[in-house]
């Protein structure tokens, strides 16, 4: 089927309506008053919409082929500090073009973030911004056929929706057990999120760190404690404790947040444990706080600002008719050394 395409290249109820044999205003009844049309017109209708991708304009009328000077972005959470730094930067980046930003909060379970994008994208902003890589079928689907230009962040991946900003976890994961096999370090382990991010991060971490070492004898990965995301102060406490338990021997831990790794100093100093002659703890994000901790903490730096930067720039390019050329950008990350290491 040829698409009617509009500026925004997605597909148009007028699409739905010829593909389901019905006309335009029959396609809008089925969708809006289901009970108004034949049992057969409502599956045709439905059938149509399954296979395009589309989702209802919830925007009157004339105001559909209109600039909407909205942006969406979808995060995992609005209580992680990791991510404020991009939300930020982007604020500022889309308000000095005269966009506004409508923030989403999704969780890390996919179903929940399905239920999200079709919000949004049945209010068709004039962009989406994604936290991380979009891996489900249904989402990917959804925002190919919106015509919605989207930019995936806080990630690599060779097949994006359509532009990226992120980096490599794998690549952190590996370099952090560099980093801790250079500082002397025999034992390593990780306190990590149960978030796919995560896992990725930790299997490179743990691959890396065996091959070097850094582990049991005979083990298949290093000692792991995984706690619920988004992860806590308490969380890094209670994590500390529990690989101990298992393992006094461990002389490094790497957190998966600089939260997680407040909570691990915090409850070593209660156990008497010295920090980092004992024991070294390397953080994720590179908080503000994190320079001003008792010791100050060792921290892999991820550049929110730039990721926030240039996903408004891609936005607010391709918008205004100018080809994002770069459309994947690798932006990568630092250790930031500190005393805790």
């Amino acid at each position: 089927m040829r698409r009617s395409r509009r500026s925004s290249g997605g597909f148009t109820l007028r699409d739905v309506a010829k593909l389901a044999n019905v006309a335009p205003i029959t396609a809008s009844r089925a969708l809006n008053t289901p009970d108004a049309v034949s049992p057969a017109v409502l599956v045709r209708v439905r059938e149509a919409v399954e296979r395009t991708g589309y989702v209802p304009n919830l925007l009157a009328g004339g105001l559909a082929s209109k600039k909407s000077r909205l942006v969406a972005a979808v995060v995992p959470t609005i209580t992680g500090s990791v991510f404020l730094e991009m939300v930020q930067s982007l604020t500022k980046s889309l308000a000095d073009e005269g966009y506004q930003l409508m923030l989403g909060q999704a969780g890390y379970e996919n179903s929940r973030e399905d239920v999200l994008l079709e919000v949004i994208i049945g209010r068709r902003p004039d962009g989406v911004i994604l936290t991380g890589i979009m891996r489900s079928e249904l989402g990917r689907k959804r925002l190919h056929a919106s015509g919605i230009p989207v930019v995936e962040t806080w990630d690599l991946t060779p097949t994006p929706i359509d532009m990226l900003v992120g980096f490599s976890h794998e690549k952190i994961g590996e370099a952090v057990a560099k980093y801790l096999h250079s500082r002397g370090r025999q034992r390593v382990a990780t306190i990590s999120a149960n978030d796919e991010r995560a896992a990725r991060r930790n299997k490179a971490f743990s691959d890396a760190a065996l091959g070097m070492g850094m582990g049991r004898v005979g083990a298949t990965e290093v000692a792991t404690c995984i706690v619920k995301a988004p992860t806590t102060l308490g969380s890094g406490r209670s994590g500390l404790r529990s690989l101990l338990e298992n393992d006094p021997a461990i002389d490094a831990i790497f957190c998966s947040s600089d939260m997680m790794a407040l909570g691990v100093i915090i409850e070593a100093h209660a156990m008497g444990i010295a920090i980092p002659e004992q024991l070294a703890v390397i953080g994720l994000g590179d908080q503000e706080f994190s320079k001003d901790l008792d010791p100050p903490l060792t921290s892999v730096r991820i550049d929110g600002t730039t990721i926030g930067n240039l996903a408004a720039r891609f936005i607010i390019d391709r918008v205004n008719g100018i080809p994002v050329t770069d459309k994947v950008r690798d932006i990568g990350f630092s250790i930031v050394e500190r005393d805790s290491t």
